[in-house]
Protein backbone atom coordinates (compact mmCIF):
# COMPACT_ATOMS: atom_id res chain seq x y z
CA UNK A 1 0.00 0.00 0.00
CA UNK A 2 1.23 3.68 -0.95
CA UNK A 3 1.97 5.63 1.96
CA UNK A 4 2.78 9.29 1.98
CA UNK A 5 4.68 11.96 3.86
CA UNK A 6 2.36 14.68 5.73
CA UNK A 7 3.66 17.08 3.46
CA UNK A 8 2.74 15.88 0.11
CA UNK A 9 -0.95 15.13 1.88
CA UNK A 10 -1.08 18.56 2.49
CA UNK A 11 -0.43 19.36 -0.56
CA UNK A 12 -3.28 16.94 -1.59
CA UNK A 13 -5.26 18.74 0.66
CA UNK A 14 -4.59 22.13 -0.36
CA UNK A 15 -5.53 21.32 -3.81
CA UNK A 16 -8.58 19.77 -2.74
CA UNK A 17 -9.79 23.04 -1.06
CA UNK A 18 -9.20 24.49 -4.61
CA UNK A 19 -10.60 22.53 -7.13
CA UNK A 20 -13.43 21.22 -4.81
CA UNK A 21 -12.16 17.63 -5.46
CA UNK A 22 -11.55 15.07 -2.75
CA UNK A 23 -7.65 14.56 -2.08
CA UNK A 24 -6.02 11.92 -4.57
CA UNK A 25 -6.41 8.34 -3.52
CA UNK A 26 -2.36 8.24 -4.61
CA UNK A 27 -1.80 10.35 -1.31
CA UNK A 28 -3.96 8.11 0.81
CA UNK A 29 -2.96 5.70 3.59
CA UNK A 30 -1.08 5.25 6.87
CA UNK A 31 -1.46 7.55 10.31
CA UNK A 32 1.15 10.39 8.71
CA UNK A 33 -1.04 12.14 6.46
CA UNK A 34 -4.60 11.35 8.29
CA UNK A 35 -4.65 14.70 9.84
CA UNK A 36 -4.19 16.78 7.08
CA UNK A 37 -6.64 14.58 4.57
CA UNK A 38 -9.17 14.91 8.09
CA UNK A 39 -8.95 18.74 7.38
CA UNK A 40 -9.38 18.67 3.81
CA UNK A 41 -12.87 16.56 4.40
CA UNK A 42 -14.01 18.36 6.82
CA UNK A 43 -14.01 21.23 4.28
CA UNK A 44 -15.45 19.29 1.97
CA UNK A 45 -17.85 18.44 4.58
CA UNK A 46 -18.77 21.96 4.70
CA UNK A 47 -18.87 22.35 1.29
CA UNK A 48 -21.89 19.09 0.81
CA UNK A 49 -23.98 21.25 3.27
CA UNK A 50 -23.10 19.45 6.86
CA UNK A 51 -23.29 22.25 9.95
CA UNK A 52 -20.32 23.12 11.16
CA UNK A 53 -20.95 22.10 14.49
CA UNK A 54 -21.70 18.98 13.69
CA UNK A 55 -18.49 18.25 11.93
CA UNK A 56 -16.89 19.32 14.76
CA UNK A 57 -18.55 17.38 17.34
CA UNK A 58 -18.25 14.15 14.68
CA UNK A 59 -14.30 14.51 13.87
CA UNK A 60 -12.63 16.83 16.15
CA UNK A 61 -10.63 14.32 18.03
CA UNK A 62 -10.55 11.58 15.13
CA UNK A 63 -7.84 9.41 14.92
CA UNK A 64 -6.41 6.56 12.14
CA UNK A 65 -6.92 3.40 13.38
CA UNK A 66 -4.34 0.76 11.93
CA UNK A 67 -6.16 -1.91 13.47
CA UNK A 68 -9.20 -1.15 11.45
CA UNK A 69 -7.02 -1.51 8.09
CA UNK A 70 -5.57 -4.71 9.44
CA UNK A 71 -8.99 -6.17 9.42
CA UNK A 72 -9.83 -5.21 5.81
CA UNK A 73 -6.64 -6.20 4.89
CA UNK A 74 -7.19 -9.78 6.85
CA UNK A 75 -10.77 -10.65 5.67
CA UNK A 76 -11.00 -14.50 4.68
CA UNK A 77 -12.78 -15.53 1.41
CA UNK A 78 -16.37 -16.66 2.27
CA UNK A 79 -16.45 -20.51 0.92
CA UNK A 80 -19.49 -22.00 2.71
CA UNK A 81 -21.56 -23.91 0.23
CA UNK A 82 -25.64 -23.15 0.61
CA UNK A 83 -26.32 -25.93 2.68
CA UNK A 84 -23.02 -25.28 4.82
CA UNK A 85 -24.08 -21.40 5.90
CA UNK A 86 -27.64 -22.07 5.78
CA UNK A 87 -27.43 -25.10 7.80
CA UNK A 88 -25.47 -22.79 10.24
CA UNK A 89 -27.74 -19.56 10.05
CA UNK A 90 -30.85 -20.80 9.73
CA UNK A 91 -30.78 -22.74 12.88
CA UNK A 92 -33.60 -23.82 15.16
CA UNK A 93 -33.50 -20.88 17.86
CA UNK A 94 -33.31 -18.30 14.89
CA UNK A 95 -36.71 -20.22 13.49
CA UNK A 96 -38.08 -20.31 16.68
CA UNK A 97 -37.33 -16.99 17.40
CA UNK A 98 -38.43 -15.00 14.46
CA UNK A 99 -41.50 -16.95 14.75
CA UNK A 100 -42.10 -15.37 17.89
CA UNK A 101 -41.50 -11.93 16.60
CA UNK A 102 -43.50 -12.12 13.85
CA UNK A 103 -46.46 -12.71 15.99
CA UNK A 104 -45.19 -10.18 18.63
CA UNK A 105 -45.21 -7.28 16.08
CA UNK A 106 -47.94 -8.70 13.87
CA UNK A 107 -50.30 -5.28 13.82
CA UNK A 108 -47.24 -3.17 13.05
CA UNK A 109 -45.64 -5.94 10.05
CA UNK A 110 -49.50 -6.40 8.90
CA UNK A 111 -49.44 -2.35 8.63
CA UNK A 112 -45.91 -2.29 6.93
CA UNK A 113 -46.92 -4.96 4.28
CA UNK A 114 -49.75 -2.92 3.04
CA UNK A 115 -47.56 0.48 2.59
CA UNK A 116 -44.67 -1.41 1.42
CA UNK A 117 -45.84 -4.57 -0.04
CA UNK A 118 -43.46 -6.52 1.82
CA UNK A 119 -44.14 -9.58 4.30
CA UNK A 120 -43.05 -9.57 7.44
CA UNK A 121 -41.16 -12.86 7.21
CA UNK A 122 -39.04 -11.71 4.55
CA UNK A 123 -37.84 -8.46 6.48
CA UNK A 124 -37.87 -10.57 9.80
CA UNK A 125 -35.25 -13.06 7.98
CA UNK A 126 -32.55 -9.78 7.26
CA UNK A 127 -33.17 -8.98 10.93
CA UNK A 128 -32.28 -12.46 12.18
CA UNK A 129 -29.27 -12.95 9.70
CA UNK A 130 -27.68 -9.88 10.11
CA UNK A 131 -27.62 -9.19 14.22
CA UNK A 132 -29.57 -11.90 15.27
CA UNK A 133 -32.60 -9.99 15.37
CA UNK A 134 -30.80 -6.93 17.19
CA UNK A 135 -28.39 -8.36 19.92
CA UNK A 136 -25.26 -8.64 18.08
CA UNK A 137 -24.94 -4.79 16.64
CA UNK A 138 -21.75 -4.00 17.02
CA UNK A 139 -19.81 -1.45 20.13
CA UNK A 140 -16.90 0.21 17.69
CA UNK A 141 -16.57 3.58 17.14
CA UNK A 142 -18.40 4.25 13.52
CA UNK A 143 -17.15 7.40 13.07
CA UNK A 144 -13.66 6.61 13.52
CA UNK A 145 -13.70 3.45 11.58
CA UNK A 146 -15.13 5.08 8.35
CA UNK A 147 -12.62 7.85 8.57
CA UNK A 148 -9.79 5.37 8.53
CA UNK A 149 -11.34 3.48 5.53
CA UNK A 150 -11.97 7.02 3.88
CA UNK A 151 -8.16 7.76 4.01
CA UNK A 152 -7.13 4.35 3.41
CA UNK A 153 -5.88 3.68 -0.21
CA UNK A 154 -8.35 0.66 -0.58
CA UNK A 155 -12.03 2.40 -1.43
CA UNK A 156 -11.24 5.52 -0.62
CA UNK A 157 -14.81 6.62 -2.74
CA UNK A 158 -16.91 4.57 -0.93
CA UNK A 159 -16.10 5.13 2.43
CA UNK A 160 -15.85 9.11 1.93
CA UNK A 161 -19.26 8.63 0.61
CA UNK A 162 -20.15 6.56 3.65
CA UNK A 163 -18.75 9.20 6.12
CA UNK A 164 -20.41 12.28 4.47
CA UNK A 165 -23.89 10.23 4.76
CA UNK A 166 -23.03 9.52 8.68
CA UNK A 167 -22.08 13.54 9.17
CA UNK A 168 -26.20 13.43 7.32
CA UNK A 169 -27.49 10.85 9.74
CA UNK A 170 -25.94 13.51 12.48
CA UNK A 171 -27.18 17.12 11.38
CA UNK A 172 -30.46 15.40 10.80
CA UNK A 173 -30.84 14.82 14.27
CA UNK A 174 -31.05 11.07 13.84
CA UNK A 175 -28.36 9.73 16.24
CA UNK A 176 -25.56 11.94 18.14
CA UNK A 177 -22.06 10.62 17.48
CA UNK A 178 -21.62 9.22 20.38
CA UNK A 179 -24.85 7.01 19.50
CA UNK A 180 -22.57 5.81 16.50
CA UNK A 181 -21.19 2.55 17.05
CA UNK A 182 -21.36 -0.61 15.18
CA UNK A 183 -18.96 -3.28 13.45
CA UNK A 184 -15.43 -2.39 12.32
CA UNK A 185 -16.79 -1.72 8.57
CA UNK A 186 -18.79 1.12 9.60
CA UNK A 187 -22.21 -0.59 9.16
CA UNK A 188 -25.09 0.88 11.77
CA UNK A 189 -28.02 -0.67 13.25
CA UNK A 190 -29.93 -3.93 13.89
CA UNK A 191 -30.19 -4.29 10.04
CA UNK A 192 -26.48 -3.41 9.54
CA UNK A 193 -27.26 -0.33 7.11
CA UNK A 194 -24.45 1.06 5.27
CA UNK A 195 -24.93 5.08 6.37
CA UNK A 196 -25.64 6.11 2.67
CA UNK A 197 -28.42 3.38 3.12
CA UNK A 198 -29.24 4.30 6.33
CA UNK A 199 -29.73 8.28 5.50
CA UNK A 200 -31.90 7.30 2.22
CA UNK A 201 -33.96 4.32 3.54
CA UNK A 202 -34.60 4.85 7.11
CA UNK A 203 -38.05 5.50 8.40
CA UNK A 204 -39.67 7.36 11.35
CA UNK A 205 -42.03 4.35 11.82
CA UNK A 206 -42.85 5.10 15.56
CA UNK A 207 -43.56 8.97 15.11
CA UNK A 208 -40.63 10.49 17.35
CA UNK A 209 -38.96 12.73 14.69
CA UNK A 210 -36.41 10.42 14.38
CA UNK A 211 -34.99 7.29 12.38
CA UNK A 212 -32.85 5.19 15.33
CA UNK A 213 -32.44 2.13 13.25
CA UNK A 214 -30.75 1.01 16.77
CA UNK A 215 -33.39 1.05 19.32
CA UNK A 216 -36.55 1.79 17.67
CA UNK A 217 -38.35 -2.08 16.14
CA UNK A 218 -40.71 -0.26 13.99
CA UNK A 219 -38.24 2.06 12.99
CA UNK A 220 -36.23 -1.06 12.01
CA UNK A 221 -38.84 -3.15 10.45
CA UNK A 222 -40.12 -0.37 8.13
CA UNK A 223 -36.56 0.73 6.97
CA UNK A 224 -36.21 -3.03 6.30
CA UNK A 225 -39.38 -2.75 4.14
CA UNK A 226 -38.35 0.52 2.40
CA UNK A 227 -35.24 -0.58 1.62
CA UNK A 228 -36.44 -3.86 -0.02
CA UNK A 229 -39.14 -1.65 -2.09
CA UNK A 230 -36.39 0.35 -3.66
CA UNK A 231 -34.85 -2.92 -4.56
CA UNK A 232 -37.83 -3.86 -6.69
CA UNK A 233 -39.49 -5.88 -4.68
CA UNK A 234 -43.20 -6.70 -5.94
CA UNK A 235 -46.20 -6.73 -3.41
CA UNK A 236 -47.96 -9.82 -2.99
CA UNK A 237 -45.27 -12.16 -5.66
CA UNK A 238 -43.40 -15.03 -3.91
CA UNK A 239 -39.62 -14.68 -3.81
CA UNK A 240 -38.08 -18.22 -3.87
CA UNK A 241 -39.71 -21.69 -3.90
CA UNK A 242 -37.55 -24.96 -3.62
CA UNK A 243 -38.28 -27.81 -6.34
CA UNK A 244 -37.74 -31.50 -7.02
CA UNK A 245 -36.09 -32.00 -10.29
CA UNK A 246 -36.65 -34.66 -12.72
CA UNK A 247 -32.79 -36.96 -13.52
CA UNK A 248 -32.27 -34.20 -16.94
CA UNK A 249 -33.15 -31.35 -17.86
CA UNK A 250 -31.67 -28.71 -20.25
CA UNK A 251 -28.81 -27.58 -17.29
CA UNK A 252 -28.09 -24.93 -19.22
CA UNK A 253 -31.84 -23.10 -18.57
CA UNK A 254 -30.52 -22.95 -14.87
CA UNK A 255 -29.70 -19.56 -14.87
CA UNK A 256 -30.62 -16.31 -13.16
CA UNK A 257 -30.41 -14.96 -16.23
CA UNK A 258 -33.05 -16.94 -17.76
CA UNK A 259 -36.77 -16.92 -16.97
CA UNK A 260 -39.69 -19.36 -17.88
CA UNK A 261 -43.14 -19.52 -16.89
CA UNK A 262 -44.13 -21.91 -14.48
CA UNK A 263 -45.34 -24.08 -17.41
CA UNK A 264 -42.35 -24.59 -18.72
CA UNK A 265 -40.75 -26.08 -15.74
CA UNK A 266 -43.78 -28.36 -15.23
CA UNK A 267 -43.44 -29.57 -19.27
CA UNK A 268 -39.62 -30.16 -18.22
CA UNK A 269 -40.87 -32.25 -15.48
CA UNK A 270 -40.11 -30.01 -12.47
CA UNK A 271 -42.67 -30.14 -9.23
CA UNK A 272 -42.68 -28.62 -5.90
CA UNK A 273 -40.75 -30.33 -3.03
CA UNK A 274 -43.46 -32.67 -2.00
CA UNK A 275 -44.01 -33.94 -5.54
CA UNK A 276 -46.78 -31.32 -5.95
CA UNK A 277 -47.66 -30.12 -9.39
CA UNK A 278 -46.51 -26.40 -9.41
CA UNK A 279 -49.46 -24.14 -10.62
CA UNK A 280 -49.13 -23.91 -14.52
CA UNK A 281 -49.30 -20.46 -15.35
CA UNK A 282 -47.25 -17.87 -16.85
CA UNK A 283 -45.58 -16.32 -13.59
CA UNK A 284 -41.51 -16.06 -14.67
CA UNK A 285 -39.23 -18.00 -12.47
CA UNK A 286 -35.75 -18.64 -13.08
CA UNK A 287 -34.41 -22.11 -11.84
CA UNK A 288 -31.96 -21.92 -9.10
CA UNK A 289 -29.07 -24.31 -8.50
CA UNK A 290 -26.99 -23.12 -5.78
CA UNK A 291 -24.66 -26.27 -5.32
CA UNK A 292 -25.41 -27.45 -8.87
CA UNK A 293 -27.71 -30.33 -10.24
CA UNK A 294 -27.07 -33.24 -7.74
CA UNK A 295 -28.03 -30.34 -4.62
CA UNK A 296 -30.73 -28.48 -3.87
CA UNK A 297 -33.41 -26.47 -6.15
CA UNK A 298 -35.28 -23.89 -6.21
CA UNK A 299 -37.59 -21.50 -8.71
CA UNK A 300 -36.20 -17.77 -8.02
CA UNK A 301 -39.01 -15.61 -8.63
CA UNK A 302 -38.42 -11.60 -9.25
CA UNK A 303 -38.39 -10.73 -5.83
CA UNK A 304 -35.52 -12.84 -5.21
CA UNK A 305 -33.22 -10.06 -6.92
CA UNK A 306 -33.95 -7.93 -3.78
CA UNK A 307 -32.41 -10.28 -2.39
CA UNK A 308 -29.48 -10.17 -4.44
CA UNK A 309 -29.15 -6.52 -4.38
CA UNK A 310 -29.24 -6.38 -0.07
CA UNK A 311 -26.28 -8.98 -0.71
CA UNK A 312 -24.91 -10.12 -3.66
CA UNK A 313 -23.31 -13.25 -2.69
CA UNK A 314 -25.29 -15.68 -3.87
CA UNK A 315 -24.88 -18.14 -0.44
CA UNK A 316 -26.35 -15.32 1.72
CA UNK A 317 -28.83 -14.18 -0.81
CA UNK A 318 -30.42 -17.78 -1.30
CA UNK A 319 -29.90 -18.39 2.66
CA UNK A 320 -32.21 -15.12 3.59
CA UNK A 321 -34.44 -16.22 1.22
CA UNK A 322 -34.64 -19.40 2.48
CA UNK A 323 -34.95 -18.67 5.86
CA UNK A 324 -37.61 -16.81 4.96
CA UNK A 325 -39.61 -19.08 3.23
CA UNK A 326 -39.19 -21.06 6.66
CA UNK A 327 -40.56 -18.50 8.57
CA UNK A 328 -43.93 -18.07 5.94
CA UNK A 329 -44.84 -22.03 6.78
CA UNK A 330 -42.39 -23.51 4.34
CA UNK A 331 -40.12 -27.21 5.25
CA UNK A 332 -36.53 -27.47 5.69
CA UNK A 333 -34.79 -27.69 2.58
CA UNK A 334 -33.99 -31.32 0.81
CA UNK A 335 -29.83 -32.07 0.85
CA UNK A 336 -30.09 -32.80 -3.18
CA UNK A 337 -30.01 -36.23 -5.30
CA UNK A 338 -26.35 -36.73 -4.15
CA UNK A 339 -22.98 -35.65 -2.45
CA UNK A 340 -21.68 -32.06 -3.70
CA UNK A 341 -17.79 -31.83 -3.53
CA UNK A 342 -16.76 -27.93 -2.67
CA UNK A 343 -13.48 -26.77 -3.91
CA UNK A 344 -11.41 -24.80 -1.74
CA UNK A 345 -11.01 -21.33 -1.97
CA UNK A 346 -7.01 -22.05 -3.67
CA UNK A 347 -9.25 -24.26 -5.82
CA UNK A 348 -11.94 -21.61 -7.02
CA UNK A 349 -9.03 -18.85 -7.64
CA UNK A 350 -7.01 -21.54 -9.75
CA UNK A 351 -9.95 -21.97 -11.36
CA UNK A 352 -10.77 -18.21 -12.29
CA UNK A 353 -7.14 -18.06 -13.51
CA UNK A 354 -7.71 -20.94 -16.27
CA UNK A 355 -10.88 -19.69 -17.07
CA UNK A 356 -9.46 -16.45 -17.39
CA UNK A 357 -6.72 -17.38 -19.40
CA UNK A 358 -9.37 -19.06 -21.94
CA UNK A 359 -11.16 -15.76 -22.41
CA UNK A 360 -13.80 -16.27 -19.96
CA UNK A 361 -14.97 -13.14 -18.10
CA UNK A 362 -14.75 -14.46 -14.27
CA UNK A 363 -14.75 -10.40 -13.02
CA UNK A 364 -11.50 -11.10 -10.54
CA UNK A 365 -9.51 -13.95 -8.99
CA UNK A 366 -10.48 -13.89 -5.58
CA UNK A 367 -11.17 -17.24 -4.69
CA UNK A 368 -14.67 -16.45 -4.15
CA UNK A 369 -17.35 -18.42 -6.37
CA UNK A 370 -19.42 -15.15 -7.40
CA UNK A 371 -22.19 -15.23 -10.39
CA UNK A 372 -19.72 -13.75 -12.87
CA UNK A 373 -17.78 -16.47 -11.91
CA UNK A 374 -20.60 -19.17 -12.41
CA UNK A 375 -21.27 -17.49 -15.74
CA UNK A 376 -18.08 -18.25 -16.77
CA UNK A 377 -18.03 -21.94 -15.21
CA UNK A 378 -21.13 -22.20 -17.64
CA UNK A 379 -19.41 -21.54 -20.79
CA UNK A 380 -16.11 -23.89 -19.99
CA UNK A 381 -19.09 -26.39 -19.54
CA UNK A 382 -20.45 -26.03 -22.22
CA UNK A 383 -17.38 -25.71 -24.80
CA UNK A 384 -16.33 -29.05 -23.18
CA UNK A 385 -20.02 -30.84 -23.31
CA UNK A 386 -20.35 -31.02 -19.29
CA UNK A 387 -24.11 -30.57 -17.48
CA UNK A 388 -23.66 -26.81 -17.84
CA UNK A 389 -25.70 -26.27 -14.54
CA UNK A 390 -22.84 -23.44 -13.85
CA UNK A 391 -21.38 -25.24 -10.66
CA UNK A 392 -17.76 -25.90 -10.58
CA UNK A 393 -16.28 -29.57 -10.03
CA UNK A 394 -13.05 -30.82 -9.66
CA UNK A 395 -13.67 -32.63 -13.27
CA UNK A 396 -14.25 -29.63 -14.74
CA UNK A 397 -10.86 -27.81 -12.91
CA UNK A 398 -9.21 -31.36 -13.81
CA UNK A 399 -10.04 -30.67 -17.32
CA UNK A 400 -9.10 -27.01 -17.43
CA UNK A 401 -5.65 -28.09 -16.17
CA UNK A 402 -5.29 -29.69 -19.66
CA UNK A 403 -3.02 -27.65 -22.21
CA UNK A 404 -5.79 -27.22 -24.25
CA UNK A 405 -8.65 -27.68 -21.74
CA UNK A 406 -10.46 -29.88 -24.42
CA UNK A 407 -9.10 -33.11 -23.55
Amino acid sequence: MPRTTAGSAIVAAFLAAVTGAPAAAATCGGAAGFDAWLASFKREAAAQGVRPATIAGALDGVTFDPGIVARDRGQGVFQQSFLQFSGRMVAAYRLQKGAQLIKQYARILDRIEAEYGVPGAVIVAFWGLETDFGANIGDGNTLRALATLAWDCRRPDMFRRELLAALRIIDRGDLTPAQMRGPWAGELGQLQFLPAHYYDYGVDYDGDGRRDLLRSVPDVLASGANYLKSLGWRAGEPWLQEVRLPAELPWDQADLAILHPRSYWIRAGVTAADGATLPADGLPASLLLPMGRNGPAFLAYANFRAFLGWNRSLVYATTAAYFATRLDGAGPVGQGRAPVQTLSASEVAELQRLLAARGYDIGKVDGKLGLTTRAGVKQAQLKLGLPADSYPTRELLERLRTTNGTN
